[in-house]
């Protein structure tokens, strides 16, 4: 959805928009100052680890738990379940599945298995992306909400095609929703990296960028696969990702939708306040 001015766009009786960025420039703190009695919030990550990636994430813990003997005859007897609590605060089910590549004895997963989880979460995403049109109607259909906001993963980048002439699935939300693209400012992103590795979320490569990036790490590092500290891993493919990303976010924004700087949302605290933040992105998009 675009609109010929800022007051188009605030005239809208049913708003929709997807919020889009790197992890950390603050998706789902804009989501949640949205308001919940107005906006249904539609988590792109949650969606993936509670629908698509929920057997991956549980039948992971369960081959963790029957190493141990007792737990093991537990679960054969169905005397215990596990499940996993994933939550919109707490990504870490489907972190600790995707897992690091690295080390095995500081946690690592051979590089063939991670990119196996990769390419499950990839089919994941997409799916996520594509029950959004779904998610509109049964918001309002079931709940009466006016309002929807779709709070993208950092790797919706990853998923689409951003510099084509036309994008499946960016043309899908596209259609229905107002595309906002959340900037990181250069100062802003050591304080993203930091973030990450203070609380690192889910994270998708491509295939061939992460190939790239395996073999530039070890280059750098003079290591073989089985001695990559996998925290130092990707911490370290986080900042190039910031730099990989950056291009593409802004090639969709021109093409589908709006850019808005992270800092002018930063004080952007009630509805309101936000959106009057994307409809100056709007008029000064003419």
């Amino acid at each position: 959805m675009r609109f010929t001015s800022g007051d188009a766009f605030l005239a809208q009786p049913r708003k929709a928009i997807t919020l889009f960025g790197m992890s950390g420039v603050g998706k789902t703190t804009v989501a949640r100052a949205l308001g919940a009695e107005e906006w249904f919030h539609y988590s792109v990550d949650y969606r993936i680890g509670t629908r698509y990636m929920d057997e991956h994430i549980v039948d992971n813990f369960k081959r963790e738990a029957a190493r141990v003997p007792l737990l093991r005859e537990l679960l054969r007897s169905d005397s215990i379940y596990i499940r996993s609590n994933l939550t919109f605060d707490n990504l870490r089910p489907l972190s600790t599945y995707l897992g690091k590549p690295g080390d095995a004895t500081k946690g690592g997963l051979s590089f063939a298995e991670y990119e196996r989880r990769q390419a499950q979460h990839r089919i994941a995403e997409v799916r996520a992306l594509e029950d959004v049109p779904e998610f509109i109607a049964r918001a309002w259909d079931l709940y009466r909400y006016p309002h929807f906001v779709c709070d993208t993963g950092g790797s919706l980048v990853e998923v689409v095609d951003a510099f084509a002439a036309s994008d499946p699935l960016l043309d899908a939300l596209a259609a229905c929703t107002t595309l906002v693209y959340i900037a990181e400012t250069p100062e802003h992103r050591e304080e993203l990296v930091q973030r990450f590795r203070d609380d690192p979320k889910p994270m998708y490569y491509t295939p061939e960028f992460l190939q790239s990036l395996w073999a530039r790490y070890r280059a750098a590092r003079r290591v073989v696969e089985e001695q990559v500290d996998p925290d130092d891993f990707v911490a370290w493919g986080f900042a190039e990702l910031v730099a990989h990303r950056q291009p593409r976010y802004a090639a969709i924004a021109q093409r589908y939708g709006y850019t808005v700087p992270m800092s002018a949302l930063s004080d952007a605290s009630s509805a309101d306040a936000v959106l009057r933040v994307i409809a100056g992105a709007i008029d000064a998009a003419k």
